[in-house]
């Protein structure tokens, strides 16, 4: 905050007690809905009472939580410009007040963190201090003195009208309009969050579409190449990869605290507070029933069942799986095969049993390797795990083991394929033996990569991204399409 901004405040204002709301303002997220999240993910049993606690009003709601759910405030997406403007406020001897909606213990454990307030005013229970409640508390606290505040919604209009100078943050689109309203100056404005279409395109992660590509994989070793195939593929294509955004939203929610303490992963859309937990289920929910109906209306039974059965896995992954030891990467990479299998049943190709089961080896491989890349890069840091997933750094010449077995399995597999069952389907059979040697090639590549630190921790990603990836692919559609001629 430049010096000049400062002096925009006069000294009569600069010596009012500065009040500032939690929730979308100091915090760019809603954490009463971060600590349902939380709890919904720890504690789904405990979750189910929430109707019980809404009969007794909001603050019962936001005690009940706050008792079983312990966010963690170190990694909140904290508005930046409002920390640093209180800083300068702190720094001048200006009396900083919390005061929110939110829950007593937690608004005090931001408090403390940020070691900036005077005092905190909460809801305590009973009463939930937002709108009159609060302006009600504000004027028993300050009385004559007055106050000024900062806000950024609905519910903070009547302490923004009454506040001797009104601020806001992040505001909702239609609080500037109902300010100008009423004839009430905003003094100052501090924004810090990201383009809302910007955050949404980011969440959705079309860049992850690229793994469903494998829907048109068992159409094209078939060498099925009718239109209406095409066609029916491509439908497929579009609607597994609406479902995945729509899981991909639904895990960024659950993993939302997590998250926040990872290097990376903070910078997501909900996690960094640039998306409202309500979005993104309103926008999972939307994406989740347009796949659906796709599905339902213009593509085969088989199809369906294969969408929901990479639903269910996908949920059960985010929920519970990805925490279990092994069974995460083969979950992992079953997911892989499911996709393979829902494009043949889109098309109504058999899937080749020496097609599944290069998969299973190939996908295996890549799901270790990603968590082979977690653990790698962690150590890289000299950082500590704390992704939840039961690995150690002590497992990682272990994973690169499975790994690279697997990997191997996986050319032998292929290798077996075109020895004995291609003769039907391609002239010259004997020019796929090219494209093992640069098999092994990517392969060993990937791995060694891995153990460089130098891989993303998502090697499908990578592969679509990498030129030599694409390169090495091209090659290899080129040597199929010689051998089919």
């Amino acid at each position: 905050m430049n010096q000049s901004s400062l002096e925009q405040l006069t000294p009569a204002v600069s010596r009012r007690p500065l009040c500032v709301d939690l929730d979308g303002t100091l915090v760019k997220s809603d954490t009463l809905m971060d600590s349902l999240l939380v709890l919904l993910r720890s504690r789904p049993l405990d979750a189910l009472q929430f109707p019980l606690w809404l009969l007794r009003g909001k603050a019962a709601v936001k005690a009940e939580v706050g008792a079983r759910v312990s966010l963690d405030v170190r990694h909140l997406p904290y508005n930046r410009s409002v920390v640093e403007f209180l800083e300068v406020e702190r720094g001048e001897g200006r009396k900083l007040y919390l005061a929110t909606g939110a829950d007593q213990q937690l608004a005090e454990r931001v408090a403390a963190h940020l070691g900036l307030f005077e005092g905190v005013l909460a809801s305590d229970g009973k009463t939930n201090l937002t709108a009159g409640n609060k302006l009600e508390g504000l004027r028993k606290t300050f009385g004559d003195e007055g106050y000024d505040y900062i806000g950024n919604a609905g519910p903070d209009l009547p302490l923004l009208q009454h506040a001797g100078t009104a601020m806001i943050a992040n505001p909702a689109p239609a609080l500037r309009a109902r300010l100008h309203s009423r004839g009430v100056t905003v003094e100052r404005e501090f924004e810090d969050r990201a383009s809302p279409a910007k955050a949404l395109l980011k969440a959705i992660r079309l860049h992850q579409w690229a793994k469903n590509i494998l829907i048109f994989v068992p159409m094209l070793l078939a060498h099925v190449l009718r239109a209406s195939a095409f066609a029916d593929a491509a439908i497929a294509f579009v609607s597994f990869s609406l479902c995945a955004s729509a899981t991909y939203i639904a895990n960024d929610l659950l993993d939302i605290e997590s998250d926040r303490r990872h290097p990376r992963k903070r910078t997501r859309p909900f996690a960094a507070g640039d998306l409202s937990v309500l979005t993104g289920v309103l926008t999972s929910a939307a994406l989740l029933g347009s796949s659906i109906a796709i599905a339902a209306t213009l593509l085969p039974r088989g199809f369906l069942l294969w969408l929901f059965l990479y639903l269910v896995g996908t949920l059960s992954y985010s929920l519970v799986l990805k925490r279990a030891v092994l069974v995460d990467v083969i979950v992992l990479s079953g997911l892989y095969t499911v996709r393979m299998l829902a494009g043949a049943a889109a098309t109504n190709v058999d899937i080749s049993p020496w097609l599944a089961a290069f998969s299973v080896f190939l996908f295996l491989s890549l799901a270790m390797v990603k968590r082979f890349s977690e653990l790698q890069n962690a150590r890289a840091r000299g950082q500590a795990i704390a992704n939840g997933r039961g690995y150690l750094l002590g497992d990682i010449e272990q994973l690169r083991s499975f790994g690279t077995s697997s990997a191997y399995a996986a050319v032998v597999v292929f290798s077996f394929y075109i020895g004995e069952h291609v003769s039907g389907l391609y002239r010259h059979s004997t020019r796929l033996w090219l494209i093992t040697p640069l098999m092994i090639f990517w392969l060993s590549r990937v791995w060694l990569l891995a153990s460089r630190g130098e891989l993303d921790e998502d090697p499908v990603i990578f592969a679509v991204t990498d030129r030599i990836s694409l390169l090495t692919g091209a090659a290899v559609a080129a040597i199929a399409a010689l051998a089919a001629l």
